[in-house]
């Protein structure tokens, strides 16, 4: 979901819609990972060995959760955001 290789200033409207998209989607992802982490969902729990290498695979391992989510459902975050960023660009 990240975006890569992107001109700073889209060429057209709909390449401008896609990256306003692409971006409120990025936040819901990044909010709902930060709330899977607060409820316990990356703690270690030693399962093989514990360590500095479990800690940071864990961590991975909620971001593609949360990635999944969002795909799938979402919380109805990114619309609000993409939403936002839309009346904030009208207004420039």
């Amino acid at each position: 979901m990240e975006i890569q290789n992107t001109p700073l200033s889209p060429s057209s409207p709909s390449q401008r819609e896609a990256l306003m998209r692409a971006a409120a989607q990025d936040l819901e992802v990044t909010f709902l990972a930060e709330m899977l982490r607060e409820a316990g969902l990356g703690e270690t729990r030693d399962a093989f060995g514990g360590g500095e290498g479990e800690e940071q695979f864990s961590s991975l391992l909620v971001r593609a959760q949360a990635e999944q989510i969002v795909q799938v459902s979402g919380l109805g975050l990114a619309e609000i955001f993409f939403n936002a960023m839309t009346e904030v660009s009208h207004e420039k």
